[in-house]
């Protein structure tokens, strides 16, 4: 039975009480959240009339989101994080009870809904930079995958279950009621930031603060820790070169006979990488011991890259969700291994803005990618652009792999060196200390 159990997802993280009532607070604003992502597109558009105005939406929101990501996570590195989160999030849920007030107002004003949806990305993007650099704080090295693994799988259980629960209560509830529950579930989340300790910027040098320099300063950090940097463009590879979504309503159709407002498939080709991201979250129990952890980013990439292939040849919709579950998988895997060894191998005092800079490349990277997807998907076709695109991932991982084999080499018990890593002290990674003095729960 014990042997069975090591299969399934790693709860040991959730024996600590911070980390526990954090993470159970994320279960509700996953799902939350994803309310408000899903309802602002369409109030927008049922004021507009017009898709464009949906897309002028992400603009409005990307701008804030980088910046505020940037720069917060050099605050994050300046201030307690605690005291951050806790202002970062009451702006969130502020925001989301404002949402409801203009709808429940009947205030048909898309200048409004722009300066809210900016307003709480910029929170968003600082929360996130200080949110970011929290686990390594309350849970010990050797049960950060475990941890990460936990977090990763409500993101992806979010994505599959809100808008699920979205579209059985638009015509139900409308939409102002989905933004108020979103802000419901965010009061959870400052109950669970309250009850953390205190955490207080570590080994801070004479001079730091929030300014430019400060901000920049993670730039120069990544170019001279190569595993790091490896690491941190995994993610931008895999979605940028990889991420098909803009394709899917054209795919849908051309290929999978939807209509042109969308049907079935185009319903199943978006929930398939999330319901694979969730199927390896409840059997992480088989990769988060796994001590490799660059080979086990550099692998999950091909293997994204891989089933991105194969989703481009399916003819049948069936086979084409099955290499999307796939995918979804070894997403997961990606993304638990490398936000680990961010956080074990980055200083703390860099961890705030290294978490910032992962924000935009984890939001820009898409966006990128609908771009570059949806250019070459109407110059080539869709076949084309969806397995050059897989294909690419897989090369461009492989030579990142090439140019720096120390990340190949890089395992979580310190059997790769960091380059320019400090020799001792507070500011040392916490992978590459002497097993007896990992930090254990705050």
């Amino acid at each position: 039975m014990n042997r069975w159990r090591r299969l399934l997802v790693d709860t040991r993280p959730l024996h600590i009480a911070p980390f526990r009532r954090l993470w159970v607070s994320t279960v509700l604003t996953s799902v939350g959240s994803t309310f408000t992502a899903v309802t602002l597109p369409l109030q927008i558009y049922d004021t507009t009339g017009s898709s464009a105005y949906v897309g002028f939406a992400g603009l409005a929101a990307l701008g804030p989101l980088v910046f505020f990501a940037l720069w917060g996570g050099a605050i994050a590195d300046a201030v307690d994080r605690r005291r951050m989160l806790l202002v970062t999030n009451s702006g969130i849920a502020l925001t989301s009870l404002l949402l409801w007030a203009q709808a429940a107002g009947g205030l048909r004003s898309v200048t409004v809904l722009f300066v809210l949806v900016g307003v709480q990305q910029g929170c968003f993007g600082a929360n996130s930079a200080a949110r970011g650099a929290v686990p390594p704080r309350l849970v010990p090295t050797d049960l950060l995958p475990s941890a990460n693994a936990l977090e990763s799988m409500v993101f992806w259980f979010g994505a599959v279950t809100g808008p699920t629960l979205a579209g059985a209560l638009l015509p139900v509830t409308g939409i102002a009621t989905l933004y108020l529950l979103d802000s419901i579930t965010l009061s959870v989340t400052l109950w669970a930031v309250w009850r953390l300790p205190p955490l207080p910027a570590r080994a801070r040098r004479a001079g730091d603060g929030a300014g430019l320099r400060d901000v920049l300063a993670v730039f120069h950090y990544l170019a001279d820790q190569k595993v790091l940097l490896v690491a941190f463009l995994s993610d931008f590879v895999a979605m940028f070169f990889g991420m098909p979504a803009a394709l899917f309503p054209q795919v849908s159709q051309q290929a999978f006979g939807d209509p042109a407002g969308g049907g079935v498939a185009l319903g199943v080709l978006n929930a398939a990488i999330p319901l694979g991201a969730v199927l390896a979250g409840a059997l992480s129990g088989t990769f988060t011991r796994v001590c490799r952890h660059g080979v086990a980013i550099a692998l999950a990439v091909c293997a994204w890259g891989g089933a991105i292939i194969g989703f481009g040849l399916s003819n049948r919709l069936w086979q084409a969700t099955v290499f999307l579950v796939v995918a979804g998988v070894a997403i997961f895997v990606l993304s638990a291994f490398r936000v680990t060894v961010l956080q074990a191998e980055s200083t703390d005092r860099m961890r705030g803005r290294l978490q910032g800079a992962m924000t935009v490349v984890a939001s820009g990277g898409p966006w990128m990618a609908e771009v570059a997807h949806g250019t070459v998907g109407a110059a080539v076709g869709t076949t084309w652009a969806i397995c050059g695109g897989g294909a690419g991932a897989i090369v461009a991982m492989a030579a990142a792999v090439r140019l720096c084999p120390s990340f190949w080499r890089y395992r979580s018990d310190g059997g790769a060196d960091v380059p320019n890593a400090p020799a001792g002290g507070p500011d040392r990674p916490a992978a590459m200390r002497p097993a007896a003095q990992k930090r254990r729960a705050d």
